[in-house]
């Protein structure tokens, strides 16, 4: 098995997040910024969209980093990670979609000036609309995780935890003017931090 990507990509680093979890193993090879260039013919025959990860598994190929961390739980029969029944399933895809269909629109423009200081990202307006709406998606977790007692799912330890604890240390990384007080997500953080692979692919000082 083969795991394509830059290692401090957020999106490759949900994936590893993921293999560590299953005690799972796959080669990385980087490539994305930095490393083998991905905007080839050779990589498009991969993933058409020239991005990472991707991976390999035999002849299997697979792009969209919730969708190989869905496949990876389901070939490994994992009891808990993709939820224990129908309904929590269902939640599980519910935030993991959330966090790529609502969260990280809205926090794209701001990271990318604040902390990546791209040079198409300098408009002050747009930099605080963008924290704005950050903030308020951050919100609306806060008070979900306000009713589910533990993690975002529940009791257990999900997918779901994996892809929005990646975005809770990006906004945590990312110098916002004013940040909002959210302290249900704080003690989720406090929680996350508490899973042996959190160290090392996501509370890592790396956004």
């Amino acid at each position: 098995m083969q795991l394509y990507g830059k290692p401090s990509s957020i999106n490759v680093r949900k994936v590893l997040w993921t293999l560590a979890e299953l005690n799972i193993k796959a080669d990385l090879i980087p490539c994305g910024s930095g490393f083998v260039p991905v905007d080839t013919a050779e990589f498009r025959q991969l993933n058409p969209n020239a991005l990472v990860p991707v991976l390999v598994d035999g002849d299997f190929v697979l792009w969209e980093s919730n969708s190989i961390c869905r496949y990876l739980v389901r070939k490994n029969s994992h009891p808990t990670l993709l939820g224990r029944d129908l309904q929590q399933m269902a939640k599980v895809e519910q935030w993991m979609d959330w966090q790529a269909c609502e969260l990280n629109p809205a926090w794209r423009y701001a990271f990318m000036a604040l902390v990546r200081q791209h040079p198409d990202f300098t408009d002050p307006a747009a930099i605080a609309q963008s924290a704005q709406q950050w903030q308020h998606k951050l919100q609306i977790l806060d008070a979900a995780l306000a009713q589910s007692g533990a993690y975002i799912c529940g009791a257990d330890f999900t997918l779901a935890d994996i892809v929005l604890g990646l975005s809770l240390n990006r906004w945590l990384q990312t110098p916002i003017a004013e940040r909002a007080a959210l302290p249900h997500l704080m003690a989720y953080r406090a929680l996350l931090e508490k899973q042996p692979a959190a160290q090392q692919f996501c509370f890592n000082g790396v956004a």
